[in-house]
């Protein structure tokens, strides 16, 4: 008789044996979860979407429809990836000359959100709560709380931890403040 889970899967998708995915996760249509995969407590994952061998997701996480997240990545609490936005893992790609397990690795930090159809090229940070325009291509480090848009990507202005766009004044709507020293942003005040 099987135990009851703390987590949902859907019937169409696969979750390979020595996966963990936390409570309260769902797992959507026609999703692969690969052994080795640990997917934190309350993460979403859409339709089409799969995670390879030994990535680690952490809390919180929403991965919308047709993202693979290769080994090699890490994605911290709370990262959002829009559709269709992609990672990659081996910087000089070759069919015939395979890696075999080697991998340039990516790191996502906490509340970073990725849009639509943007590309974290391998071997890059992008940090935390930074905002990564749809379509953009990341060829960088991130700073955190950068707002980040074009091909190759760059920072074109500084984003609240909740998301909106800072003006001038980097005060926000939300009552977050913050100051720029060093070309990095600051919170002012942490809590509100």
């Amino acid at each position: 008789m099987e135990t009851p889970k703390d987590y949902f899967v859907h019937p169409s998708s696969y979750v390979d044996e020595g996966a963990q995915i936390g409570k309260g996760t769902k797992v959507w249509h026609f999703t692969h979860i690969q052994q080795g995969a640990v997917v934190g407590e309350n993460c979403s994952l859409g339709q089409n979407v799969n995670i390879a061998n030994h990535v680690k997701i952490g809390n919180g996480v929403r991965i919308q429809n047709n993202v693979s997240v290769y080994e090699g990545v890490e994605l911290e609490d709370n990262v959002f990836c829009g559709p269709s936005c992609v990672f990659t893992n081996v910087t000089t790609p070759r069919a015939h000359f395979p890696v075999h397990g080697v991998y340039a690795p990516t790191l996502i930090k906490e509340g970073a959100s990725l849009g639509a159809n943007s590309t974290i090229v391998c071997g890059h940070t992008v940090g935390r709560s930074a905002l990564i325009a749809a379509g953009a291509v990341v060829t960088k480090d991130v700073k955190d709380y950068a707002l980040m848009a074009g091909v190759p990507a760059r920072r074109i202005g500084w984003v609240c931890e909740c998301g909106e766009r800072l003006d001038a004044s980097l005060v926000c709507k939300c009552g977050r403040k913050y100051k720029e020293e060093n070309e990095r942003l600051i919170p002012i005040n942490k809590t509100i």
